[in-house]
């Protein structure tokens, strides 16, 4: 009786290993494989702005000379006339980059005529200038300056009758930040007024503009 009682539990342990032994495979997941070959795209974008430089304030001449020619000369007046190279302002600048409440002018001022053979100078108070805006934009806010006549004339404006000894107003605005990010252009009919007994012979002067803001 008892040797067939051990039989049986031996059987039962038997058919429990078994039973283990097939419930284990049965118990696992079967992992997902690719299959051979395969492949797949990422697409990788950027966007990347231009670098911006910052702007400038800056003026340009369209020459470097003028030769005055007579024209309208009387019994008293030896007059000369010429007109000044196109001279432009061009600021490249946004309006966030200009200083708060600034302004900008071209000034200019000339020197004696010297002559090449001795003879005496004719001072820079002989010269005069009556500037013409070519192009100052839409905002009405770049105007030329006021005409500028010599020390042989009666004056046209309070005291202009000075000729260009010292810095006279060719073009300017009040406003720097409005008219930012444009360009504008100006001349002027330049004029020299010496006494008729002025000494014939070549004569040079020097006449200098400069940008100021």
């Amino acid at each position: 009786m008892e040797h067939r009682m051990s039989r049986r539990r031996r059987r039962l342990v038997a058919a429990g290993a078994a039973a283990a032994v097939l419930a284990g495979p049965l118990a696992l997941a079967s992992p997902a494989v690719a299959a051979p070959g395969d492949s797949d795209d990422v697409r990788v974008t950027v966007d990347i702005e231009e670098i911006r430089e910052p702007g400038v304030l800056a003026m340009s001449i369209a020459g470097d000379s003028v030769a005055l020619a007579e024209n309208g000369s009387t019994l008293l007046v030896r007059q000369f006339v010429g007109t000044l190279p196109t001279v432009t302002v061009t600021d490249t600048r946004i309006a966030e980059e200009v200083p708060e409440g600034a302004a900008w002018a071209v000034l200019g001022s000339a020197t004696d005529f010297a002559g090449d053979g001795g003879q005496p100078a004719i001072s820079a108070g002989h010269l005069g200038w009556a500037p013409n805006l070519i192009d100052g934009g839409d905002t009405g806010l770049v105007t030329e300056g006021e005409e500028v006549v010599t020390v042989l004339d009666e004056p046209t404006q309070p005291g202009n009758n000075v000729g260009l000894v010292d810095q006279e107003l060719l073009v300017s605005t009040f406003d720097s930040e409005a008219v930012a990010g444009d360009s504008y252009s100006v001349n002027a009919n330049l004029f020299l007024r010496a006494p008729a007994d002025v000494a014939a012979g070549s004569y040079t002067s020097t006449l200098t503009l400069s940008l100021f803001e």
